[in-house]
C-alpha cells in the first residue's frame, strides 16, 4: 500500500499521486474499462475488479499498460482509491458486501442511478438522496467522493481518441480526498478535476447523465461538460 500522504504541488493545488493504487470496482464494464484504459495509459497503477476474479484477469490483459485483474474484494484491499463503477441495481450490494476492504479507502462513486422508458432516459432519486450519499451511508469508515459521472464509455474506450475534452465535477465532504480525485482527473489528456461541492449536491450531477444521453441522441455526440471562468 502507498501513502496518500503526499506533498501539495501548489501550482496545481493537487497531490501527487503517482504512486497510488487506483482499483476499479466494474472495471470489466465499459465504463469502469474505459476509466482503467485511461488512468493506465497515464501511469498510474490500476486493477480492475469483477465478481469473477477469472473475468476480471483476462479484461486486464487485453488492456495491458500493466493493468491487474482480481476479484472485488482484493481490488478492494490493495487499492488506495477505489472507483465505484457498477451497475446501479448492484450498488448497495457490492458496497455492502466490501464494508470491510474499503475502510480508510478514498471511495470515487460514479454510479448514475437512472431509468429508461420510451421517452429516453431520467433519473431516479435513492432514499439517500443520491448514489454518492448511499454509499456514504454503507460505508461509514471510507472517504466517499463522487466524480466521472459525465464521460463517454465510448471515448474512453476509443484509443484512437488522444484527448477527451471534458471537465469532472467532483464532490465530497473531505477536501484533501476531493483534490487526490482531482488529480486523478487532470492526468487524463483533456480532463481537468474541478471540485463542485460536497456530497449532498450529488444528486443533480449524477442526474445531468440522462440529459447528456438526449444530446447524444439528438445530435450523434459524445458530449461533456466544461465549467467557464475556471
Amino acid at each position: 500500500m502507498t501513502s496518500l500522504d503526499s506533498a501539495t504541488n501548489p501550482a496545481h493545488d493537487a497531490p501527487d499521486v503517482s504512486q497510488l493504487v487506483v482499483g476499479v470496482l466494474g472495471g470489466t464494464g465499459d465504463q469502469g474499462r474505459g476509466l482503467a484504459l485511461r488512468l493506465a495509459k497515464a501511469g498510474q497503477q490500476v486493477i480492475i475488479g469483477s465478481r469473477d476474479a477469472a473475468r476480471a484477469e483476462a479484461s486486464a490483459a487485453e488492456l495491458g499498460l500493466g493493468v491487474r485483474g482480481a476479484d472485488n474484494a482484493t481490488v478492494a484491499r490493495e487499492s488506495d482509491v477505489v472507483i465505484v463503477a457498477v451497475p446501479w441495481d448492484g450498488h448497495a450490494a457490492t458496497l455492502t458486501a466490501l464494508r470491510a476492504e474499503l475502510a480508510g479507502k478514498i471511495v470515487v462513486d460514479c454510479v448514475n442511478p437512472l431509468g429508461f422508458d420510451k421517452q429516453g432516459a431520467y433519473a431516479l432519486k435513492p432514499e439517500e438522496g443520491s448514489a454518492a450519499q448511499q454509499a456514504a451511508a454503507l460505508l461509514p469508515d471510507s472517504r466517499v467522493t463522487a466524480a466521472f459521472h459525465h464521460l463517454s464509455a465510448v471515448l474512453l474506450q476509443d484509443e484512437s481518441v488522444e484527448r477527451i475534452d471534458t471537465d469532472v465535477m467532483v464532490l465530497g465532504d473531505d477536501r484533501a480526498a476531493t483534490d487526490v480525485v482531482r488529480a486523478l482527473a487532470d492526468l487524463i489528456p483533456g480532463m481537468r478535476g474541478i471540485f463542485a461541492g460536497r456530497l449532498r449536491n450529488a444528486h443533480q450531477v449524477e442526474a445531468l447523465v440522462a440529459n447528456l444521453i438526449s444530446v447524444n441522441r439528438r445530435y450523434k455526440a459524445h458530449a461533456g461538460l466544461r465549467v467557464t471562468d475556471v
